[in-house]
């Protein structure tokens, strides 16, 4: 029997730690133990540091994970739980991503300071967001208006919204609904008009490979359906080489044993875009998301990556 504590690790913004105490929740349920079988150790990854440069100008994704996964593999931490959407579709060997909490809502918030939906922006108003997705399918629906980068946590965006630097700005609801901000939004978009990130809702943990005592614990908090639909989604983007410097937008509606899902590759500038959509047995989720990543790059071509890759 586990006689000390096992040690979660985690970033320290109020996000990342509001998903590693509902982790810790959920494997107290579980298991039945009390709160002292598990320790949370919060480190500062080299994305937390840098907040003044666009992710995809400093290495991407990795960024927010490099610290917990060299701890994981020391030793040091048992498992870490990350937001699924950060994380690289290429993990350090010997990792994998061994659970997934059930899923909160994947779509995206729209806060408006201006105007209380995204059509209704004034022309040449200006949005914030770190992300090129977002990016990419603002200026698809509205190629006038101005988009700049705008990191920061939570907190810290809303704030520079507040002070004015930007007319609007896009969150994931499940973020703002994990911090008890859900009422700063003004507009919530469905994911038919603006698709989600790949796994946007999803908190996943991380682990070494072949630890059954880990592998055991998480397993009793393992969401099947989450799992299976965010792997198709990770497949996805895999088969796309799919990272910050890359607007692509997919989500998976699961309906029993049955998958359907939605994916988009668009320009930067928002003006060219492909799209497929693919339906088939959950237990394929991973080879299907692989497929529709196949075949909407061979619709796409190469010339469409090398033009602004």
């Amino acid at each position: 029997m586990q006689t000390k504590p096992f040690r979660i690790g985690t970033r320290g913004s109020p996000l990342a730690l509001a998903q590693a105490h509902e982790a810790r929740d959920r494997l107290i349920a579980a298991h039945g133990v009390p709160e002292e079988m598990f320790e949370i150790v919060v480190l500062t990854t080299r994305g937390d540091r840098i907040t003044d440069r666009a992710l995809a100008e400093i290495g991407g994704k990795g960024l927010f994970t490099e610290e917990l996964e060299a701890k994981l593999l020391s030793g040091d931490l048992d498992f870490a739980v990350h937001s699924a959407k950060d994380m690289p579709t290429s993990l350090p060997e010997g990792l994998h991503l061994s659970a997934y909490l059930p899923r909160e809502d994947i779509r995206d918030a729209f806060i408006g300071r201006t105007a209380r939906k995204l059509v209704e922006l004034p022309y040449g108003t200006t949005v914030g967001s770190s992300s090129l997705r977002r990016q990419a399918l603002i200026r698809r629906l509205r190629p006038d208006i101005s988009v700049v980068t705008f990191r920061g946590q939570v907190d810290t965006r809303l704030r520079k919204l507040q002070e004015g630097q930007v007319d609007a700005t896009l969150l994931a609801l499940a973020g703002l609904k994990r911090l008890g901000e859900v009422g700063v939004m003004t507009e919530l978009l469905e994911p038919e008009d603006f698709p989600p990130a790949p796994a946007q809702g999803a908190i996943c943990f991380e682990s070494r490979i072949g630890d059954a005592r880990v592998d055991e614990l998480l397993g009793a908090v393992n969401d099947p359906v989450t799992f299976d639909t965010v792997s198709c989604e990770r497949a996805f983007l895999a088969a796309l080489d799919g990272s910050c410097r890359t607007p692509i937008a997919g989500y998976t509606v699961c309906e029993g044993d049955r998958i359907r899902f939605s994916g988009l590759i668009v320009t930067p500038d928002g003006s060219r875009e492909h799209a497929v959509t693919i339906e088939g047995n959950r237990r394929d989720a991973t080879a299907l998301g692989h497929l529709a990543g196949t075949d909407v790059r061979e619709q796409a071509g190469s010339g469409f990556f090398e033009d602004w890759g």
